[in-house]
């Protein structure tokens, strides 16, 4: 049987400090006090040191993953909230699956309208240049 000492020095065993959760994820310090402040992580707190677990890191995974998708904290933490619920993250999972169906529509739209954008500001550039080499043949016949 484990003692109360032997768990925390386990726990401790395995936690990272701000700096190694920084170089592991390429994240600032700030932006894992702000993701603490957002009831996104949970360290053990020492004093003003923060000791992050390999759930935090787990979860910090997500953060940056689910981020990086575009979703916004609130769908991130609501999503990670729902870890605990006790279905074997049957709920976690299709409302993630939910919000990236929904997630990969908007990006695909913002990909259509940017391709149309694009092509709209090449056409655009052509009739410039066009219009550019006209002006200087006018020029140089004037001169």
């Amino acid at each position: 049987m484990m003692t109360t000492c032997e768990t925390n020095d386990e726990t401790l065993e395995k936690t990272r400090s701000i700096r190694e959760m920084c170089d592991a994820y390429g994240v600032t310090p700030r932006t894992l006090r702000f993701y603490e402040a957002k009831e996104l992580l949970f360290p053990i707190r020492e004093g003003q040191k923060r000791l992050f677990t390999k759930r935090d890191a787990a979860r910090l995974k997500l953060i940056l993953r689910g981020k990086r998708f575009g979703f916004s904290l609130e769908e991130i933490r609501q999503l990670l909230d729902l870890y605990h619920i006790g279905d074997q993250q049957v709920t976690q999972l299709s409302r993630t699956y939910e919000i990236a169906q929904e997630r990969l529509a908007d990006m695909e739209r913002q990909r259509d309208e940017l391709e149309e954008a694009i092509c709209e500001l090449k056409e655009q550039l052509r009739w410039g240049e066009k219009v550019i080499a006209s002006m200087k043949t006018s020029q140089e016949a004037a001169e």
